[in-house]
């Protein structure tokens, strides 16, 4: 729990933010390797907290026909490696609570899916592990429901949690980004993550040859979403990289290209910087009226 701390307050201090990235899925070794090559060498060039994600088995696809990862045993092995030769913590997430123990001992951050984040028993198991548990809110939520959510991590004897916004159902094949949610998520009293490409999907949005389904996106979008969330004051960005994004096996449409990461990061800390918006500002509620009689 110690290093869990540790690190969970290196996050908080983040200025003006820290980030999690990394390709949506595990490929291979060798790209993920790579990928977590140039992902750290740009955010270190700007001096911000990196904690590198990709996951090992994407459970929850549209299609059963999708690409899902390597699997618990093989893909922690490659993050394993990841970790060690880039000296970087991971995050990744879990489906099962059978899958927190084995996970815990690789991962410095484990993450709950939005479709589970009310799951009380995986909740607990995760929180068990005593490294840090990032909850992104389902979609089918009112950010209202974190509270619960991060509280049942803290009850579990873990104080070392995240929530993260990832959007929210508009119609039958859209999401939207309510900025007013990364403010009422911090009645969950900790840290908040936008998460600015799983909030751009566009769910079973993409038809495949072969008569599958994939969730469709809006890559363009994803600074606009980004700069928003700094400039209301995330403590965190989740953003997935991906250097072909064209041709990724998952979530193509929602991963940002590698080659614009520095652009993209070098405008959004700007504004973060510019916005302060970590500093809720005091409003005096006093008429107008009485504020000049007062000054005369």
């Amino acid at each position: 729990m110690g290093s869990s701390s540790a690190l969970f307050d290196h996050l908080k201090a983040a200025n003006p933010f820290f980030l999690l990235a990394g390709p949506n899925v595990i490929e291979s070794e060798e790209h993920v390797l790579k990928m977590a090559r140039h992902i750290k060498h740009v955010t270190t060039k700007f001096g911000l907290p990196l904690v590198f994600k990709s996951s090992f088995d994407k459970a929850n696809r549209t299609s059963s026909k999708s690409f899902r990862g390597p699997g618990l045993e093989e893909g922690l092995k490659i993050l394993e490696k990841v970790k060690v030769t880039y000296e970087l913590p991971i995050v990744t997430d879990v489906h099962e609570s059978s899958q927190c123990e084995a996970v815990g001992r690789v991962a410095d951050v484990i993450q709950i899916p939005a479709f589970l984040c009310r799951q009380t028993d995986l909740l607990v198991a995760a929180a068990k592990t005593g490294k840090i548990i990032n909850i992104k809110k389902g979609q089918f939520c009112a950010p209202s429901v974190m509270v619960n959510s991060a509280e049942k991590v803290r009850l579990a004897g873990n104080q070392n949690v995240m929530v993260c916004e990832r959007g929210t159902m508009f119609g039958y094949n859209d999401l939207i980004v309510d900025p007013r949610n990364f403010e009422w998520m911090r009645e969950a009293n900790c840290p908040v993550v936008a998460d600015v490409t799983h909030s751009l999907q566009q769910p079973a949005g993409k038809k495949l040859e072969g008569g599958g389904v994939a969730s469709g996106g809006l890559r363009e979008l994803i600074p606009c979403i980004a700069r928003a969330a700094v400039a209301v004051g995330v403590d965190g960005i989740f953003m997935e990289v991906h250097d072909d994004p064209l041709n990724a096996p998952v979530d193509g449409p929602t991963q940002w290209p590698l080659r614009h990461l520095e652009e993209l990061l070098e405008e959004l800390i700007a504004i973060a910087r510019v916005s302060k918006g970590k500093k809720p500002l005091k409003i005096d509620l006093t008429p107008f009226h009485d504020q000049v009689i007062a000054q005369q």
